[in-house]
């Protein structure tokens, strides 16, 4: 038994059906950060050896000192945040799973995929925080924590409210928190996840994971961009301010405002479907989601004439 994969982009079949190239289309249909860290120069020997222990090192250092991993918590670097959540349900107890929905679905179609069943009173508990596609934070206490055999934190979109994460929680033997670089720092191709939790979860993950999960390039990467406060900074309030006025167009068009983060607004429409496609017809691709015909997901456009094709197409 599957579930499907129903993610953002797919602006290939966007341009089949719609037409246009890749220069005409404003995809802002994922939550990436659509100006993303600068990586500049990658040295040579990232590219020609195997990634070592002393890369891996620094990286987990840089990591653990930006999310502040308590003490007791040990980190596991991956290949993508999907790389982990698809291992998840292999170091899980029991049969059966709840999740807080609607959210991201590739947590639910990883642990249908490995049998488990979808029960709302069951021991392994997942959370998306802050959740995509509405935003909304979750309340973690004593008695979530008794009543789980394991918890997940997927926090891939928690980097634009630090004060929100729920990284304290690392030490305790049934909680795992999920970090990323593919959403904040808008590097999704490099493939960069983490799991920080308790030292048994992650050696079961370490032991599943094999040699050599992270890439020589994405090690050295991974480490600067954690440690670049400048733009860390710098980048949170950028977005705040684009989320803003994102807002503020969406509003003068006659969208209502539904919630999201400083990476993505979801908003309501009385027709999802046909709002996509207006959207289209102008070259700029969306989210919609199956379970809702009202709600459409924007990302933030990134460029001065990205922000000029949707006010056009906006009316505003």
């Amino acid at each position: 038994m599957t579930n499907k994969r129903d993610h953002g982009g797919g602006l290939d079949a966007a341009m089949a059906q719609f037409g246009g190239t890749r220069d005409h289309w404003l995809d802002l249909s994922t939550g990436i950060n659509p100006i993303p860290y600068p990586i500049g120069d990658i040295p040579m020997d990232s590219w020609t050896r195997l990634p070592d222990q002393d890369g891996d090192n620094t990286l987990i250092n840089a990591a653990r000192k930006f999310w502040h991993v308590p003490n007791g918590a040990n980190i596991l670097a991956s290949s993508g945040v999907s790389q982990i959540i698809a291992m998840l349900p292999q170091i899980a107890s029991g049969a059966n799973f709840q999740i807080a929905k609607p959210t991201y679905n590739e947590h639910e179609a990883a642990f249908v995929h490995a049998g488990f069943t979808l029960n709302n009173s069951a021991p392994v508990k997942i959370y998306v925080h802050p959740n995509n596609p509405d935003g909304k934070t979750h309340v973690i206490d004593d008695n979530t924590l008794k009543n789980a055999d394991l918890i997940i934190i997927d926090e891939s979109f928690c980097d634009i409210c630090p004060s929100e994460s729920l990284v304290k929680f690392a030490t305790r033997p049934n909680v795992i928190i999920l970090k990323g670089l593919g959403k904040f720092w808008g590097l999704a191709g490099l493939r960069l996840g983490f799991a920080i939790g308790h030292p048994a979860n992650i050696q079961k993950l370490r032991n599943l994971i094999g040699p050599w999960a992270v890439s020589g390039p994405a090690q050295y990467i991974g480490a600067r961009a954690l440690d670049d406060t400048d733009w860390i900074t710098k980048t949170r309030k950028r977005l705040q301010t684009d989320a803003f006025r994102l807002d503020k167009i969406a509003i003068a068009s006659g969208l209502g405002i539904i919630g999201g983060t400083d990476l993505f607004r979801l908003y309501k429409t009385n027709d999802a479907v046909s709002f996509q496609k207006h959207l289209a017809q102008n070259y700029i691709w969306s989210r919609i989601f199956p379970y809702s015909s009202e709600w459409i997901r924007l990302g933030l456009p990134g460029q001065p004439d990205h922000w000029a094709q949707i006010e056009s197409a906006l009316g505003a």
